[in-house]
């Protein structure tokens, strides 16, 4: 892929020195307000050439400096379809949003140069674009259908699993993905969603010294500026029983300017921390993409992948295969394999479980281990993770363990029996 070199100037910033954590202890009944440091020289990422022409074609007033600004792709998002229709020749989406009360419409203009607007079946532009499809309820779809709400001894706190909590930091993306999980809770702009709740998750993982594993989601933690993200991560790795921090995030796959040299210099303070990635598509793994990934790698932060299996968008075999050996390369592991949650207006989206285990029979003994997921449904009604694999156990004869292989060959195991 050809790149669009930035100046020495620009990678200069590789070599800013480290600055000390920020010290912002906030007793818990104290309204929470951070100030920001000074600001820095903006780091700039390269630019893959199908972007930067789609930047000279759409957006030809905006400079490189400036379309590598995070700060300018967030507040550019496309926001409507009027826009849509309007800038991008060949679109005709039709949806009219007033009508749809899910999630609203956001996407980068950088994750909007991945979309073919002229093609009705682009698997990334049926991913973000609304569809009239939303609108129609079907058997078994929920609001919340995972009942976080039930497990939420604090605002903004999931505690399902006996030794592990998930915080919900806030409730605004850098791009709305249509199948959402949290569609019934993200960019509502609740009045007391994000930084002013986060004091009560702090105070209550305090309180519990069974939390060893605390993930940071959302919404999307790495919206937040660098001196936010640093005093959550700070005010949690300052709790002694907080043995690792994960964050889950799709900000490197649709804002990959975010991963700048100072908010990666912020993460490699709080090791042992883990990054998610949640990846939909090949068309994804862009130049810039491989940066952000490589520049958090370089940071010791092991990343994983979570991908949901969307129907026309990425349920195929070969599909898959591609997504997830090429994450390998970009020192990504994939590990998760969603089924699709039964949100309201989702069944367009929603594949049949056998698809799923399909795609993982392809993938086992077809390709490296470390390339196939595991696919699991998080089961309606609270029931957490469950994993779905293959039946590749054919059951006991003679005391042997009957099994088969990737080739659908049998073979024989002699069992232990202890008494």
């Amino acid at each position: 892929m050809e790149i669009i070199q930035v100046t020495a100037e620009t990678m200069a910033e590789m070599n800013e020195s480290d600055e000390p954590p920020l010290d912002l202890t906030l007793e818990p009944s104290e309204p929470i307000e951070i100030t920001p440091p000074p600001k820095r020289k903006r780091d700039l990422f390269p630019i893959s050439q199908a972007t930067n022409e789609f930047r000279k074609k759409y957006y030809p007033e905006v400079s490189l400096t400036q379309w590598n600004d995070w700060h300018w792709q967030i507040s550019h998002a496309i926001h409507s379809i009027e826009e849509i229709n309007s800038r991008f020749s060949g679109s005709s989406v039709q949806i009219n949003l007033r009508d749809n009360s899910q999630l609203p419409l956001r996407i980068t203009p950088y994750y909007a140069s991945l979309i073919n607007f002229e093609d009705s079946l682009d698997p990334i532009g049926l991913s973000m674009l609304p569809s009239v499809n939303e609108l129609v309820r079907h058997h078994g779809e929920q609001s919340d259908p995972l009942a976080e709400e039930h497990d939420m001894p604090v605002e903004g706190l999931v505690h399902r699993y006996p030794d592990r909590v998930l915080l919900l930091s806030t409730d605004s993306c850098a791009a709305y993905c249509r199948y959402c999980t949290r569609s019934h809770i993200v960019a509502k702009h609740r009045p007391n969603a994000g930084i002013q709740i986060w004091h009560k998750a702090i105070h209550y993982i305090a309180q519990h010294p069974e939390v060893r594993d605390v993930l940071v989601s959302g919404g999307d933690f790495l919206t937040y500026e660098d001196h936010q993200i640093e005093y959550l991560l700070s005010e949690l790795r300052n709790i002694p029983h907080v043995e690792i921090i994960r964050i889950g995030t799709k900000v490197p796959v649709v804002l990959p300017q975010r991963i700048t040299n100072s908010l990666v210099r912020i993460l490699k303070r709080y090791h042992p921390l883990f990054m998610s990635i949640h990846f939909t598509h090949p068309k994804e793994l862009t130049q810039e993409v491989k940066q952000a990934c490589e520049q958090l790698a370089n940071a010791g932060i092991p990343l994983g992948s979570q991908t949901v299996l969307l129907r026309n968008i990425n349920d195929n075999p070969d599909v898959m295969k591609q997504l997830f050996q090429k994450l390998l390369t970009f020192r990504v592991r994939p590990y998760y394999l969603y089924q699709c949650d039964p949100i309201l207006g989702s069944e367009h989206f929603r594949t049949p479980v056998s698809k799923g285990l399909e795609i993982i029979e392809n993938l086992r003994g077809h390709t490296s281990g470390y390339a196939v997921p595991h696919y699991v449904i998080d089961a309606p009604g609270g029931g957490g993770k469950i994993p779905l694999i293959p039946n590749y156990f054919l059951g006991t004869d003679s005391g042997d363990i009957v099994l088969r292989n990737y080739e659908n060959n049998t073979y024989r195991y002699p069992d232990c029996v202890t008494e």
